[in-house]
């Protein structure tokens, strides 16, 4: 399948503070980052706190420039072009940004008089669920209303990069369906969408590819197919994806029994190895593995009361670079 062109582009991208001259000397926040959107693709960066994901945003929207590397954004760079650049980009912050003494339809309004060819601001107080607080003052408003009136405002221009920074923080189940409605139609419309979030689930959800920071380099990045090994072999040099088995032992297994697994095994949510236990084997890709465990059990006179496969989630991978 053929990839979108790209919108969004940092290559080698470093990015240090303070100086020799000072106590605490040079602190280098970005070491190299290499990173790309791409039209009509929802990109998911993703890190724990510090890995440097607010610094690489500043890089991309122009906010800062970095010491190496280059930053393209939307053929430009950032830091440097005007505000003809600016109009085709939208940026939803999560803190808002919005004047606290102004009304969502007022500054809706607004804005889409300051574009050539904005949004129906009607169009996406609909998508977005918004008529009933449309003439309450942006500081009354409670968190997951603040978070759309910000997401509707960084759309109004209709620009052709959008950067959301946790747009369903503060969000109601039925609220975050209809940001995450809009993002897939965004998609549809062909622009490229950069998106943060802390709930990996949305981020699994969403993302066409995904980016994950670590003090200040990309150490992973894919498909969250190809992240979480679930992809297709075809498409993974003939790799099949590793899953975990997870069963339900009936009776205490001995150590003998334990030690004579075909795979490791580990206990999945039960405290002690006793009846009704859950035991999770890993490894499981191919149907010998499958047949292997199997065969264990009939040696061992064991018929599993519940057995079940459980794919490696985006979670997975996550906690698995943060904690390595």
């Amino acid at each position: 399948m053929p990839q979108h062109p790209p919108c969004l582009s940092l290559r080698q991208v470093r990015y240090a503070v303070g100086s020799a001259r000072q106590t605490a000397g040079v602190k280098e926040i970005l070491r190299g980052v290499d990173f790309t959107a791409r039209r009509g693709e929802v990109t998911v960066l993703l890190g724990p706190n510090g890995a440097g994901k607010t610094t690489t945003l500043g890089a991309a929207q122009g906010l800062i420039r970095p010491s190496q590397g280059t930053v393209q954004l939307l053929g430009q760079d950032p830091f440097a072009a005007g505000a003809e650049l600016r109009a085709r980009v939208g940026v939803m912050l999560q803190d808002g940004g919005l004047p606290q003494s102004q009304q969502p339809g007022v500054l809706l309004r607004h804005v889409a008089r300051l574009h050539q060819d904005p949004w129906p601001v009607e169009d996406l107080v609909e998508r977005l669920g918004m008529a009933d607080f449309m003439t309450t003052n942006i500081r009354r408003l409670s968190g997951g209303q603040k978070q759309r009136a910000a997401l509707a405002a960084s759309l109004i221009g209709r620009p052709e990069v959008v950067f959301l920074d946790e747009p369903s923080a503060g969000l109601d189940p039925q609220s975050r369906q209809m940001v995450f409605d809009l993002v897939q139609h965004l998609r549809e419309l062909g622009l490229g969408i950069v998106l943060t979030t802390h709930l990996l689930e949305e981020a699994q959800k969403l993302a066409d590819s995904v980016f994950i920071l670590k003090d200040g380099v990309v150490v992973r990045h894919g498909t969250v197919s190809e992240l979480t090994g679930d992809a297709d072999p075809a498409l993974t040099n003939g790799a099949a994806p590793e899953r975990r088995l997870v069963f339900v032992a009936p009776r205490t297994l001995t150590r003998g029994e334990l030690e004579s697994a075909p795979t490791a095994l580990e206990l999945d949510g039960s405290a002690d190895n006793e009846p009704g236990a859950r035991w999770a084997a890993s490894g499981i890709s191919t149907p010998a593995d499958l047949s292997a465990l199997a065969t264990w059990w009939e040696q061992i006179s064991l018929m599993p009361g519940e057995v079940s496969f459980e794919a490696r989630t985006l979670e997975d991978v996550f906690w698995e670079v943060s904690t390595s």
